[in-house]
């Protein structure tokens, strides 16, 4: 099984990848990254994660719309708030956009974010996405300049899609995805790539969905999960599945409602780190000999450590809560 477990956390092989929301896409200078969420590969360009990121709030504008500016912005401002947006904001006439120029002033970006929620203004990721003002998008890095090691994909990209990060010492590539579901109950959303050549999504190693409830005394069970110390690397550590809940946990949304998540969870017992919500959560069939996903992670659970005698403050938890993907396989089938 050693081969399988290195496979996981291989670039070249690995089903693990981050989706990211990135503003302006076409302008190379401009673009900027938001939103970053765990997610895997189940084959043919679709992909999953969880949901409870899409109801966040992005609380600042990197850029956006000069029409959605005039029509729904700039009504609901003052002549000494709007004087303040133009301060800060860059209107560019030839894409139509104004840009945030402040991001370096902590003060005027919090000023921003007070301004936005006093209008009332929607600034939660899954509108910026219906309004278009950003997209999400998988983020696809190598070592290697080429994608997956191969010179004629790596042709297939457009320019804006495909870059060198020197920083981080990768070659990076975008791919569009679309959102085909959320179902903020399970905790769980479900995306598929678009505008992308159909070679390049056959490249992407897959993982196949078992959705069995597991037993408890399951030896074979690992989260597949973003490294311990960056966002880069990858992580296959051992879980054990130590309790079974009938879930019930209140998400909030000051913009569309409050909502529950609730239903059928995994407690789950195993290193885990913040940042990995959307990691799956992966079970090796001795028969097959392969891994297969069968559940995702979706919040800390409540049961802490105790430092110095106390609780307080210590986000150091031991429990990690992950929904069974068992509780959407009639959902997933007739989805994909």
């Amino acid at each position: 099984m050693i081969k399988q477990k290195l496979e996981l956390i291989h670039e070249l092989t690995s089903p693990l990848f981050r989706i990211m929301w990135v503003y302006n896409i076409q302008e190379p200078e401009r673009k900027q990254f938001g939103n970053n969420i765990c997610a895997f590969h189940i084959g043919n360009g679709y992909i999953l994660t969880v949901a409870h990121n899409l109801r966040s709030e992005a609380g600042i504008l990197n850029s956006i719309p000069e029409e959605i500016f005039s029509t729904q912005i700039q009504p609901q401002l003052n002549q000494e708030q709007l004087s303040f947006f133009n301060q800060h904001y860059f209107q560019d006439s030839k894409t139509n956009k104004r840009y945030f120029t402040s991001a370096q002033n902590p003060q005027a970006a919090q000023q921003f974010v007070e301004l936005l929620k006093q209008i009332n203004f929607d600034t939660r990721w899954v509108t910026f996405y219906q309004k278009k003002i950003c997209l999400p998008f998988l983020i696809v890095q190598f070592r290697n300049k080429f994608f997956y090691d191969d010179e004629k994909l790596t042709g297939t990209f457009n320019p804006s899609n495909h870059f060198h990060e020197p920083s981080l010492n990768r070659h990076t590539f975008l791919l569009e995805l679309e959102l085909i579901k959320e179902f903020y109950g399970d905790d769980i959303a479900l995306y598929k790539i678009v505008n992308t050549d159909h070679a390049v999504v056959n490249k992407l190693p897959s993982i196949k969905i078992n959705f069995l409830i597991l037993d408890d005394q399951e030896k074979n069970l690992y989260c597949l999960q973003s490294s311990s110390n960056s966002l880069l690397g990858r992580l296959a550590n051992k879980a054990i599945i130590e309790g079974y809940a009938d879930n019930w946990s209140l998400y909030k949304d000051r913009i569309g409602g409050d909502y529950v998540m609730e239903g059928n969870r995994y407690l789950i017992k195993g290193y885990f780190r913040f940042g990995s919500s959307g990691a799956p959560y992966v079970v090796y069939d001795e028969n097959k000999k392969q891994f297969f996903a069968n559940a995702i992670q979706s919040e800390a659970s409540p049961i802490q450590l105790s430092i110095n005698k106390s609780r307080e403050g210590n986000f150091q938890y031991v429990n990690a809560i992950a929904t069974p993907l068992n509780n959407l396989e009639r959902d997933l089938k007739l989805l994909i």
